[in-house]
């Protein structure tokens, strides 16, 4: 699962870099995916380790991240359109990707805990 982080960690920063180049580097708020990816790419790198223990300590901080980052991705996506000004389309195309990928991330964190805990009772 670390390696499946440190993908998404980069999808993250792509996401960043390609959002604030995109929008003539005038709007900072466009690297807020990439500031997920950072945090994510360096304890993915961290849960690349033999050691268990700290496998599942640095992935736990990882899902916490995603998680972290999904619940504020939707709490902005809805502050937007309650906000009732119009919606810039590559603002809200970023924050929507955002979502989806830290939510499919989340997802499969939490079915890779639940897997590893199955094996380990049998």
């Amino acid at each position: 699962m670390a390696k499946v982080t440190l993908v998404f960690a980069a999808l993250l920063i792509l996401l960043g870099l390609v959002g604030y180049l995109g929008t003539g580097s005038q709007h900072p708020t466009a690297l807020i995916p990439a500031w997920f990816g950072l945090p994510l790419a360096i304890f993915g790198a961290l849960a690349i380790s033999p050691n268990e223990g700290r496998r599942k300590l640095f992935m736990h901080i990882n899902v916490t991240i995603g998680l972290l980052g999904f619940l504020g991705s939707v709490g902005e996506i809805i502050r937007s359109f309650a906000s009732g000004k119009p919606l810039d389309a590559i603002a809200m195309a970023s924050k929507f990707t955002l979502a989806g990928l830290l939510l499919i991330y989340v997802i499969l964190c939490v079915r890779s805990f639940i897997a590893a805990r199955r094996a380990r009772l049998v």
